[in-house]
This record gives C-alpha cells, sequence and structure tokens, in this order.
C-alpha cells in the first residue's frame, strides 16, 4: 500500500495513520477532517490493509452513505486504487436503484465491500438470511455523519448499528464529517451504548485556508430578493473565467431559476447542467457522469451535491443567496479543489442587505472556525415502529431482548419498557381505535412468548413501504416516448392544464396531458413558469442570526461594508433603533391607510411564519382587525385596520398554550406530520405489489385514520409523534419560545411616523402578494424605490 502512495507522489496523511492505528486496536473512530483531506481514503485504509493481510470470505466493510449518488461516485474512486494495487477486493453500491436481480445475488454472494444508505440496510435486515450475510462484518463506515445523525435517518441508522453489533458482536463502527461542531455528542451516538470512552477522536489535518469573497452587484446591494439574479451576468463572467463552476442554490425552484437567467446570458454557449433531487436518476448520472469527465463548465445544485462528491476539476463554488449556516458553506466550499494543500475559491451572492449582512457573517464564522451547532433529541417512536417490523420479517424476537438491543442505541437509550410495549401494541393491531381490523394486525404473540409477522402479506407489505424520507405527493414528468425527466408535487401539477409551460431539468416543457400518476410533455420554445415545491426552508442558524445582530449594534464594524450598507445602517440608527444582540427591536408606524408592526428577531423563516399565524390570530381577538403578515429570516411584518399601542400584548409566552394548540389542531400542519408518521410507521402503504397509491390516494388513507384517532383515541401512538414532528420540525417552536421568553424583558417598542430603513426589505414582500405574475419582478423593484425612498428621507 506504501508503494502505491509513493508512485502517485502522495504520504499517507497523519490522521489517515492514526485511522489505521485505531483499527489496529480495534477501537471504533470518528475522523473530523476538511474536505479534500482524504475522509474517504481514511475511512477505508484499515479495510483494504486487513484484506490485504488477510483474504477474507464475504462482507466484510459495510459503508454508509447519506446519498445514493456518494455511494456511486464512491465506488468509481474507490476501485480506481483497488485496481492499481492489484487487490483482490470487490466493492458494490446497493441503492434503490439498484436491479433486484444484483440485490438478490448480493445477499446471496456479497461483495467484501457493500456502499449503501441507511433505508437499503434497513431492509437488508428484514430478511431471514441477514444474520448469516453479517456475521463476519468487520466494519461499518458512515460518511458525512453530521447530514443525518440528528433527525431520523440517523434513528433508523443507530438502530440498525445496534442490530448488526447483535450479528457480530466484534464489530467496528467509524464515522467521518468535516463539519462537526460537537465531537462527543457524535462519539456518544456512535458508540455501542452510547460509550463514548471507547470512540477515538482523530482530527485531520489542517488544510489550506479558503478564499472565499462577496459579489457585490455593479450599482448597488438590492433592498429585496433573496436568489442574488440580479447577479446572473457577473456570474457568468466567473463561469468563463473558471475551468468548471458549481452554483449552488438553497432550493430546486431557484436552481431551475438560475439556470435559466444564466443560460440567457451564456453568449459563449458553454455546456452547463442543473442537477436537484427531483430530476429522474438516468438525468443525474448523466449530469454527474458529465461532470467527472470535465465536459460541463458549470453546473448548478442544490444540497443534492452538497456532500462528498469529488470532481478535481471544480475551481470554483459560488453560493446563490445566504448559505444560511457556517457548516453548510463550508461544505460547499470544499466541493472547490477538494485537496487539502489548496485553497478552495468561493463566492456567496447575497439577495438583499440583510443577506449581505448574513454572508459577511458566515465568512467571520469559517475564518473563527465556529459551526453550526448539533441538536441530538430522543429517537422518534414511528422510526422505531419500523425497525421493529424489518426485525420480525427476518425472525421472530422475544421483547426484553429487543428492548435491551434498542436502548444500546443512543437516540433510544432513554426509552422505557412501558412505551415500548406502547410501540409493539401498535404494531400488533393499531392501537384500540384500530384493532378491529385485520389489515392493522401485523404482528403476533406466539405461545413460546416470541413476537413474530402475523401473515406473510405484510412481510411484502414492509418492504416495499419502508423508507424515512416521507415525499410530497408527486407526478413523473415524461415525454410521450416514455422518458422519464424527474418529478415534480402534485400540488403543482394540480395547477397545470395542457397547453401550460414550465421550466424543468433546463428545458422549457409544454403539458400535453396528466395521465394519473404521469405528467405528459413535450418541449417548446416558449416562454415558462418555474414549478414550486412545499417543504421548509433552509432556516437561519442561530450562530449566524447572532454575528447579524451583533453587526447591527457594532459600529466599528461597519466600515467593512459597501456604502449603501452603510448608509441604510446609518440612517436606521437616525431615525430608529439599532438594537443590541440580546433585544427584541419592535417597530410600529402607518402607511397609506394601515398600520403596520415589525419585529426584528432573527429567528428564521419557518418560525416567523409559525409566529406570524399566531400573532394575527391574536391581533384578530383584540380587535386589531389584521390583514396579514410576511416574514423573512430575520422580521416580521404584521399589518391591519388598527393601531398597535401594546405589542409586548402580542408576544406573551402563554400564546404557545392557547393559539398555537388551536391554530396546529385546526390547521393542515398536524395532518400533514401525521401523513409522514403513518407512513414510516407502517400504518399506511405507499404502495401495493405491482401498484403505487397516488399521493391523494395516500392523503386520503391518512386523513380518515387521523379523523378516527382524533376522535377515539387522542392520545394513540401516532397523534404524539405527530404532534412532536409538527412542534420540532414544521414550526422551529424551539426558538419560538426561546424568543417569547425573553420578549417581555427584552422588547424595544419605537413608534414611528413613517416606515424604517430596517422595514424596507420585509415591507417589500407584501407587493409580491398582490400584483398578477408575470409583472412581479418590475413591480417589485418599483415598489421597493418608494419604500426606501421614504424610509431614507432625513426629515
Amino acid at each position: 500500500m506504501s508503494d502505491w502512495f509513493e508512485r502517485r507522489g502522495w504520504r499517507p496523511r497523519r490522521h489517515q495513520m492514526d485511522m489505521l492505528a485505531a483499527a489496529r486496536a480495534g477501537r471504533h473512530a470518528l475522523l473530523v477532517a476538511t474536505t479534500g483531506a482524504g475522509k474517504t481514503l481514511s475511512g477505508f485504509l484499515p479495510t483494504l490493509a486487513e484484506l490485504t493481510e488477510a483474504p477474507h470470505d464475504g462482507l466484510h466493510t459495510l459503508y454508509i452513505s447519506p446519498l445514493k449518488a456518494l455511494a456511486v461516485d464512491v465506488r468509481r474512486n474507490l476501485l480506481a486504487p483497488i485496481e492499481e494495487m492489484g487487490l483482490p477486493i470487490t466493492v458494490e453500491a446497493r441503492t434503490g436503484d439498484t436491479p433486484s436481480d444484483r440485490k438478490a445475488r448480493q445477499r446471496a454472494k456479497p461483495p467484501h465491500i457493500l456502499l449503501t444508505t441507511p433505508e437499503s440496510l434497513s431492509l437488508l435486515i428484514s430478511y431471514p438470511d441477514s444474520a448469516a450475510m453479517f456475521a463476519g462484518l468487520r466494519t461499518v463506515v458512515i460518511d458525512e455523519v453530521h447530514a443525518f445523525a440528528t433527525g431520523k435517518r440517523g434513528d433508523l441508522l443507530a438502530l440498525t448499528l445496534a442490530r448488526l453489533q447483535r450479528f457480530a458482536p466484534g464489530l467496528r463502527r467509524v464515522a467521518l464529517s468535516a463539519t462537526v461542531a460537537d465531537a462527543d455528542g457524535y462519539r456518544a451516538w456512535l458508540a455501542p451504548d452510547g460509550d463514548i470512552d471507547t470512540v477515538s477522536l482523530v482530527k485531520g489535518e489542517a488544510g489550506a485556508a479558503p478564499n472565499i469573497s462577496i459579489l457585490l452587484p455593479e450599482d448597488r446591494v438590492p433592498w429585496s430578493g433573496h436568489s442574488g439574479r440580479y447577479a446572473a451576468p457577473q456570474v457568468m463572467r466567473e463561469v468563463e473565467g473558471h475551468r468548471t463552476t458549481l452554483v449552488f442554490c438553497n432550493t430546486r425552484s431557484l436552481a431551475e431559476l438560475i439556470f435559466q437567467d444564466l443560460w440567457k446570458v451564456n453568449d459563449g454557449n458553454l455546456p452547463m447542467g442543473v442537477h436537484h433531487g427531483s430530476l429522474a436518476v438516468e438525468a443525474r448520472r448523466k449530469v454527474e457522469g458529465a461532470m467527472a469527465d470535465g465536459r460541463l463548465r458549470a453546473l448548478v445544485a442544490t444540497a443534492s451535491l452538497d456532500l462528498g462528491v469529488d470532481w478535481g476539476d471544480v475551481d470554483c463554488v459560488i453560493q446563490m443567496g445566504a448559505p444560511k449556516g457556517s457548516s453548510r458553506l463550508l461544505q460547499r466550499i470544499g466541493r472547490a479543489n477538494h485537496r487539502l494543500d489548496e485553497a478552495s475559491e468561493a463566492i456567496l451572492v447575497p439577495g438583499n442587505r440583510f443577506e449581505y449582512l448574513e454572508a459577511r457573517a458566515a465568512l467571520d464564522a469559517v475564518e473563527a472556525g465556529e459551526l453550526d451547532p448539533d441538536i441530538f433529541r430522543p429517537g422518534a417512536l414511528d422510526v422505531l415502529a419500523q425497525h421493529l417490523m424489518a426485525c420480525a420479517c427476518a425472525e421472530p424476537f422475544d421483547a426484553a431482548a429487543m428492548l435491551a438491543e434498542v436502548q444500546s442505541a443512543l437516540p433510544y437509550s432513554a426509552l422505557d419498557g412501558e412505551t415500548f410495549e406502547r410501540v409493539l401494541g401498535f404494531i400488533a393491531d393499531g392501537g384500540y381505535a384500530l384493532r378491529a381490523y385485520d389489515r392493522f394486525k401485523r404482528l403476533t404473540k406466539g405461545a413460546d412468548g416470541l413476537w413474530r409477522v402475523s401473515h406473510p402479506r405484510f412481510v411484502t407489505q414492509h418492504r416495499l413501504n419502508a423508507g424515512i424520507i416521507v415525499d410530497a405527493p408527486v407526478l413523473n414528468v415524461r415525454f410521450k416516448n416514455g422518458r422519464a425527466l424527474g418529478t415534480v408535487e402534485e400540488y403543482f401539477a394540480a395547477t397545470l392544464s395542457p397547453g401550460d409551460t414550465f421550466f424543468f431539468a433546463g428545458m422549457s416543457l409544454e403539458v400535453e396531458r396528466i395521465d394519473q400518476l404521469d405528467l405528459l410533455v413535450r418541449a417548446t420554445a416558449r416562454p415558462a413558469r418555474i414549478p414550486t415545491y412545499v417543504g421548509a426552508r433552509m432556516p437561519l442558524s442561530t450562530n449566524l442570526a447572532h454575528r447579524v445582530r451583533t453587526f447591527l449594534h457594532d459600529r466599528s464594524e461597519w466600515p467593512r461594508f459597501p456604502a449603501d450598507v452603510r448608509d441604510w445602517l446609518e440612517m436606521q440608527d437616525r431615525r430608529s433603533v439599532l438594537p443590541a444582540p440580546g433585544q427584541l427591536l419592535v417597530e410600529t408606524f402607518p402607511r397609506e391607510g394601515r398600520h403596520y408592526m415589525v419585529a426584528y428577531s432573527f429567528e428564521g423563516w419557518n418560525a416567523h411564519q409559525s409566529l406570524g399565524m399566531l400573532i394575527t390570530r391574536r391581533m384578530e381577538a383584540m380587535g386589531l382587525k389584521p390583514m396579514g403578515f410576511v416574514s423573512n429570516d430575520y422580521a416580521l411584518a404584521c399589518y391591519g385596520l388598527e393601531p398597535i399601542a401594546d405589542p409586548a400584548a402580542l408576544f406573551s409566552p402563554d400564546i404557545l398554550e392557547h393559539e398555537f394548540v388551536e391554530w396546529v389542531q385546526g390547521s393542515a400542519l398536524l395532518k400533514r406530520a401525521f401523513r409522514e408518521v403513518a407512513v414510516i410507521g407502517g400504518l399506511v402503504e405507499r404502495q401495493h405489489p405491482g401498484k403505487k397509491k397516488t399521493g391523494r390516494q395516500v392523503t386520503f388513507s391518512t386523513d380518515l385514520i387521523y379523523d378516527v384517532l382524533r376522535k377515539y383515541e387522542p392520545g394513540h401512538l401516532l397523534l404524539q409523534a405527530a404532534w412532536d414532528d409538527a412542534r420540532a420540525r414544521m414550526t422551529d417552536v424551539g426558538r419560538l419560545a426561546d424568543l417569547l421568553d425573553r420578549a417581555a424583558d427584552t422588547m424595544v417598542h419605537v413608534d414611528l411616523e413613517r416606515v424604517s430603513p430596517l422595514a424596507v426589505p420585509v415591507l417589500v414582500l407584501i407587493g409580491r402578494e398582490r400584483v398578477a405574475q408575470g409583472t412581479v419582478d418590475d413591480e417589485l423593484l418599483i415598489e421597493a424605490e418608494v419604500l426606501a425612498n421614504e424610509a431614507m428621507r432625513v426629515d
């Protein structure tokens, strides 16, 4: 192996040798190393060494990736050194895209190294031969562990690791990441029984500091917008000046939009592509292959390419809009050069003035080595239900032994026997309100005291429907010849009629007809709209929010900013107040017959959307005649027909006890959360053998069950799980609670005669809701200018 390094002109890095030493000592290991430090090779080096020194029959190492694309990419990069060293080692990938015949063969004759995802691994343990398949397993390597350890996919993986440890007691666990803030938290998550002392922490060598800049517009930083679309000509010049550029966008809609903007100014007709999770696997593979071969000059992408993809020719990364977190920014920056000793080049394109401050905050955080916090939480019960069903599909189990195994996974270490019995009972009969229906009786306790699957059809049902990622209902986008382009969400497809056009996969498409699960299209040159997708936006991280607050208050920072941003802050300071980091500034003012209240809380768009709903409900109850609200990551603006004399009454903590509960129960929020936990928990099927349900059918099924449980069994396990999801994930309620708890003591209320400079970016959003499609951008520019002139007037 050392000869191979020498032939390449490389030297093994210190952290690579440390990983080898940890393996020799039989210890679990967490490697935290910057992108380009050879993390993946570090994870595999012990495996290659062991298989070279002592040939092994059967499966030796599992490599687990959060993305299917990453598993395929790693296989390509791993095969090269194996072939160059002439090692008799077999490597295969197993994901949802792997053909069924290959999957069957892999179980009977597994390769030495199997690359897979948490969901595919969970399916593997549902087969009766899983114990034999994994008995000789020596190592599990979890790449990009930060991407899923703290969520439901991490819960599933932790449970699966506990099962694998039972099959192979000497199994060694390895995790890799570039962006881990709480190393001890991840060591505990990785370790059997949470024993961090069994996990070595290996820190990578420091790499070259990244070269990050903020792209400023040719005239001035915009007042509104969050996409950076204004900069398309400047971005295209950067593409022309580099070998290969990755252009990151925060949403799929924005990726399609930015691709079209860049194509319009691509005077040199440079080859470009677009990549996001809604594109068909064939389309993604085609683009990934073109990038790997150096045939593209630019690729517009979303988080689908945040992680692990190693394309050496990428020499520039551009982030459209603010990155929302320093860890995410570091991941994206690391896609450029992907070499430890060369500085990655990255350019941030802020959408507006607040986003300029956020971009500057992100640069400072990266320079200071400050990462976004990792928040670990108890394991989800719907995930546990799915895992128990997978185990039962493989073999009958004893409840007490299974509980002990489950508790060895850190997310479930505090799980009590009573809750475990409730989960078992739910799988056995669906719960009190559903036990009369045979289709919910998936498990049976035998005379021997073991739990087993009630009927073979439930095994088939589990394998068809297992999985943690519950996408919104979608339709397949296809040409008439059958070529698949990808998917659009059902609610967007419902707005389309034959003849309508939309941009997708970088093309303008005309709808020919909608045929059940398929949206049949043809290519066209006509103007088109952009598909929209449900799903929460990326929240502004607490770290960056704190830094932006500091920028507002600390005037010594202002000389670093462009002149128009400084003028904006100076005029705000003159006309109103710039809040200190711990203060909540609330401004009230009249404008055009309405009364406005703007709160600068910096808790992110998701939290502000929830808070806006709650406050307008309370305004209604107080007779303030609310008309609506708008928000961005930094502020919430509510407006109505009556002045708000006492904002503190609207921000009292009891709003979470009263309005919040009423709002969630009366909205679609809880039903949407219930749909997800019902699918994950196995209560509702997405697919029957040979037939896939439409999203509308799944929603109808879950809505019926939801209504029954709400009426007859409000304490049902899945309703509890749905509440947990609705509170934590969909509404950022933790950030809301913190804000409301401190509001009374930290609020600074300023009553103004007219709009303030700080309010302009959020108030412009009101115009977005009331202008016709096609004229939005022009009307918004006019509205922004009117508001800005009013706000920046000295008198």
